[in-house]
């Protein structure tokens, strides 16, 4: 048994034995083009509320070094904005090492396709968010969606939600 301490709302210390509780979800999402913004909110809110967590975090993670988990809103122009300024940052059709596989020679694949410009892109995105739980909701803002953003081609991807808390 672990024993949290920590303050609430009015700054008074206060102290729980209770148990901590996990859950873990793999999600699977086919992606159709690249890039691409999927909101993946409504399952990860269905997880969360699945956990039974009060007080706790939940990480969504990205098991893909192509595709990325960000909070951002979900707005049809918006979004639009964020796969343009992805495309400006590091073009497909720029010269990538990466992508010469006459001269690459690890983590090749049969069906490797030429995506440095993707793993570029990544770079400035991320691999997992970390969202709060209080009183068993999850804190995101007016606006705040989770989003899985492929980077690379349409396929499937795996996301895993891992929940933690009391």
């Amino acid at each position: 048994m672990v024993r949290m301490i920590g303050r609430n709302d009015r700054g008074i210390s206060h102290q729980s034995s209770e148990p901590i509780k996990s859950l873990n979800h793999s999600l699977k999402i086919v992606s159709s083009k690249a890039p691409e913004f999927i909101d993946i909110t409504e399952q990860v809110l269905e997880s969360i509320k699945e956990s039974q967590v009060n007080v706790g975090f939940a990480v969504i993670y990205s098991l893909h070094t192509t595709a990325a988990i960000k909070i951002n809103e979900n707005e049809p122009l918006l979004i639009e904005d964020m796969e343009q300024f992805l495309d400006r940052l590091s073009p497909k059709n720029a010269e990538y090492g990466h992508n010469d596989f006459s001269k690459r020679t690890v983590n090749m694949t049969e069906d490797e396709c030429p995506n440095g410009h993707s793993h570029c892109q990544h770079l400035i995105l991320s691999t997992s968010e970390t969202l709060p739980i209080l009183l068993g909701e999850p804190q995101l803002g007016q606006w705040q969606r989770i989003f899985l953003v492929e980077l690379d081609r349409p396929r499937t991807r795996e996301v895993v939600i891992q929940i933690l808390g009391i």
